[in-house]
């Protein structure tokens, strides 16, 4: 390991970047010189720019990929190299397009649930999307971080390090493109609801 990668990955661990972000800015980084096959002490505005356009026009990766790759050059320079450069007009990240999501109804999402058949697998795919949670908070959902009387999930230090409380119970109308489940065949379809009991049986299997 170079000294420099080393000081980068301390800079990283002292402003407690997510684990998965330091190895993706180190990640970048290190193509980012394997491209010049040089060190990035020896490499400058030119080059970073001849970068920019390779990533673009040859490589052609998706407006995301660059903005990855820009912001850990940003850090590298920036925080790292302590470069007095103005990274806005020189490491400028690309514009990203806007749009819209693509939201299933909740006649839908049933129709997709109902064909899950592993009722411990329907239990958590329900839980996830009725309360967007990510994977990796799903996998890290424990007993105690389920509130049935107030009907929340806990989800702790999610994405960007941070807690929330997420709704287990939705109405329609007022959270759209979230999954609702019937309470039963009786309640009107155009209310739904995840019931917490579900959630609980959820959680119990994986225990």
């Amino acid at each position: 390991m170079t000294s420099l990668r080393q000081k980068m990955i301390e800079d990283m661990q002292i402003r407690n970047l997510a684990v998965n972000t330091q190895k993706s800015y180190v990640e970048q980084v290190s193509r980012y010189a394997r491209h010049f096959q040089k060190s990035p002490e020896l490499l400058g505005p030119e080059q970073i720019r001849a970068y920019q356009i390779y990533l673009t026009n040859e490589k052609k990766l998706a407006t995301g990929s660059i903005t990855i790759a820009i912001s850990a050059l940003r850090f590298l320079y920036g925080v790292t190299l302590k470069k007095d450069w103005s990274f806005r007009d020189l490491i400028p990240a690309p514009k990203v397009p806007k749009k819209l999501p693509i939201i299933l109804s909740p006649e839908e999402v049933l129709q997709f649930l109902d064909c899950v058949r592993t009722r411990k697998h329907r239990a958590i795919l329900t839980t996830c999307y009725a309360a967007g949670l990510r994977i990796s908070e799903a996998v890290a959902l424990t007993p105690p971080a389920i509130d049935s009387k107030r009907m929340v999930i806990r989800v702790e230090q999610g994405k960007g390090r941070k807690d929330r409380l997420c709704a287990m119970a939705h109405n329609r109308s007022d959270v759209p493109g979230k999954v609702m489940c019937r309470e039963s065949r009786s309640i009107s379809r155009r209310h739904w609801l995840l019931r917490s009991a579900l959630v609980s049986r959820c959680v119990g299997d994986f225990t």
